[in-house]
């Protein structure tokens, strides 16, 4: 397959890879659920208590939860297949959503709920992660056979895939909670979740082989060994501090300012700038390293994050906001690519949970910042959070950058999405 393609790859070519949408439709319905959860979380319990500051600590458990153990089940996933960790996880998940959604509506104390939102997290299947390892393994370079050049267009893909989830998931969670139910959200997330899931699950052809056997007869090392990988987290934690920063923020807005209906609006926007983004990354032949590309990036994100504080009209949000999602895409995706060359191929989708829980665990600190903030003093003192996240994060990558040099040429590194051979263009 490697040898057929062309020396400028597509999005069309890439997506007649034989096999490939037999897990992208499953997989997409899967991966909704992660975008709805954290705003169908805010909505309920903020009708519920009336407080965004309980309804973020609350939306802040579920995501530090899903930030511990994410790892845990890429791990389990690269070792014992993704089926065996996906099937139960999505069972356990429905349950928690739904005893989650019952306690808020019975005004349940703040720890039941805090409870609750441990497990509802911890079991968020890891979609996302597990699909860019069966790109890995269908284009990956093999005894025999070289590294399809289509792998970087694949990493764009499933940026584009996951901005174009947080389009349309807090869009519809806000849409359910607001015009139907408070719980809407929610309930619709577990359905998602579950459909998604086992169908997913039941793709066994495109599924990566378990390294349960190699693992047995060598030490298993953890990706988060890795140096380059720990920076890439604190870089993506900084990116996690807009997602949730923004979620709370923009709702906290609408709501001030008597539009409730706008905050999908507006978060819409922002996401479909991130989704716009994605897309032409990947029809741009880069020439520029993916570690440049990463630093510019986070500059431009962290500069035009700066400036969220101080506007109070929809559309000069809806404007600032869709800059602040161009500039996320480059660098989630220069992110990933740079943990492919970085991490040993029997560690991938362990690579990219730690990279997801990073996200995670910046929205869960971030929606618990930006909620108090908004109760304490206003809509707009929450929009501080993305700045400081970002410009937190910015400072670290600036400073540990060379810890993501891959490693040389003739040494073993990893192969996936983004990954191929050294070469003068990435």
């Amino acid at each position: 397959m490697a040898s057929t393609v062309s020396d400028r790859p597509g999005y069309g070519q890439l997506l007649r890879t034989p096999g490939a949408w037999t897990f992208l439709l499953p997989g997409f319905a899967a991966r909704q659920p992660f975008a709805m959860l954290t705003i169908g979380i805010v909505l309920l319990v903020q009708h519920t208590t009336g407080s965004y500051g309980s309804a973020g600590a609350v939306a802040a458990v579920s995501g530090v939860s899903m930030a511990l153990f994410a790892p845990q089940s890429g791990r389990l996933a690269d070792r014992f297949g993704q089926r065996a960790v996906l099937v139960p996880g999505v069972l356990v998940h429905g349950a928690a959503v739904g005893t989650l959604t019952a306690l808020a509506l019975a005004d349940a104390p703040l720890w039941a709920l805090f409870l609750a939102a441990v497990p509802t997290g911890a079991s968020i299947p890891q979609v996302g992660p597990m699909v860019r390892a069966r790109w890995a393994a269908l284009l990956g370079a093999a005894p025999g056979r070289p590294a399809s050049p289509l792998m970087s267009t694949a990493a764009a893909f499933e940026s584009v895939t996951d901005e174009f989830t947080f389009v349309i998931g807090p869009v519809l969670a806000t849409a359910l909670c607001t015009g139907v139910h408070p719980a809407a959200g929610l309930v619709a997330e577990a359905a998602l979740t579950l459909l998604g899931g086992v169908l997913f699950a039941a793709q066994r052809s495109t599924q990566p082989a378990p390294n349960g056997a190699a693992t047995a007869s060598e030490p298993h090392r953890s990706a988060l060994t890795v140096p380059g990988v720990r920076v890439l987290a604190i870089t993506f934690l900084g990116i996690g501090s807009v997602f949730g920063g923004m979620q709370v923020s923009l709702t906290a807005f609408s709501e001030e300012i008597g539009r409730p209906g706008a905050n999908g609006l507006l978060y819409g926007v922002f996401a479909a700038g991130n989704m716009l983004a994605g897309i032409a990354c990947g029809a741009v032949v880069w020439k520029s390293s993916p570690r440049r590309r990463l630093v510019v990036g986070y500059v431009a994100l962290t500069l035009t994050a700066s400036g969220l504080w101080a506007v109070h009209s929809v559309p000069l949000l809806a404007g600032l906001g869709l800059l602040v999602g161009l500039c996320i895409a480059p660098a989630l995706i220069s992110g990933y690519t740079l943990v492919e060359a970085l991490v040993p191929a029997s560690a991938r989708t362990e690579a990219f949970t730690w990279l997801t829980g990073a996200v995670a665990l910046g929205q869960a600190a971030a929606v618990t910042v930006a909620g108090q903030l908004a109760d304490a003093y206003g809509a707009s003192t929450g929009f501080v959070v993305p700045l400081a996240g970002t410009a937190l994060a910015l400072v670290t990558l600036l400073a540990l950058r060379s810890r993501l040099t891959p490693r040389a040429p003739g040494r073993t590194v990893a192969r996936g999405i983004g990954h191929r051979e050294p070469v003068t263009v990435d």
